[in-house]
């Protein structure tokens, strides 16, 4: 009696041991496929405008901004496809903003180029993997990408305030692809000083990184950007002064 039931334990763990040899070398299921944009038609391929990729970023009640997601965003997601695609995008800027309405905290890359340019940037930033992985944990609530099937902006002055003059709305998108090509490079020279990483970094890891990547770039805005940035932006327009919302002159 003894003996038959060690015999059957031993069929029972056989069994179970079995099953699990089984399922750890059963072959996972496919991946979800990551939903990707359609091509424009033939005819709208090279039709240039305005395109924008917006990145809504998770933004809890009651606690503040996390400002330092849009530079990881800016560094890792964007930057890669302003390398590539360069010589295809004739301007472009990113657009930060937090405010507690519909649209929260939204980080935006917004590009002039063709149809079928944007239609790649798209769906290349879509299929980026620490986007992915930002989207599955929650800290990205929804990336959105214009249709590249059909463009509505594709005047120069179409993305600047309708308020401005004329002259201004033509001028003002290469002023701000400079001083977002600027902005960006402070992330990407901060990141170079720091010490180097020979492993890839955990979503947690990423976010810790570039919260102190975050706070050198404000610690910079914030002592040097009278002079390097004001100051010579005065400069070039001959020390006029201007009118602040306060209504009173200044001179940087």
């Amino acid at each position: 009696m003894a003996f038959n039931k060690i015999s059957s334990f031993l069929a029972a763990v056989g069994i179970i041991f079995w099953i699990l040899m089984m399922a750890g070398c059963a072959t996972p299921g496919p991946a979800k496929p990551i939903e990707t944009i359609s091509p424009p038609p033939a005819e709208a391929a090279a039709t240039a405008g305005w395109w924008s990729a917006q990145f809504s970023i998770h933004w809890p009640a009651e606690e503040p901004v996390q400002w330092h997601w849009d530079l990881l965003i800016a560094d890792k997601i964007v930057a890669p496809v302003l390398l590539q695609y360069n010589h295809a995008i004739r301007l472009w800027r990113f657009h930060r903003r937090a405010v507690r309405d519909e649209t929260g905290h939204q980080f935006s890359f917004i590009f002039y180029a063709s149809a079928e340019t944007a239609y790649r940037i798209f769906n290349q930033m879509r299929a980026n993997e620490l986007l992915v992985e930002m989207r599955y944990a929650g800290v990205i609530n929804e990336d959105r990408y214009d249709n590249p099937e059909h463009n509505t902006r594709p005047r120069i002055e179409d993305t600047s305030d309708a308020g401005w003059p004329e002259a201004i709305q033509k001028s003002w998108p290469y002023y701000i692809m400079g001083a977002s090509q600027m902005w960006l490079n402070l992330i990407r020279e901060t990141v170079a000083d720091m010490p180097p990483v020979y492993s890839p970094l955990s979503l947690n890891e990423n976010e810790q990184h570039y919260k102190k990547v975050a706070a050198i770039v404000d610690d910079l805005w914030e002592k040097e950007a009278q002079h390097a940035l004001l100051h010579h932006l005065g400069a070039l327009f001959g020390y006029k002064p201007i009118f602040f919302h306060e209504k009173r002159m200044l001179k940087f």
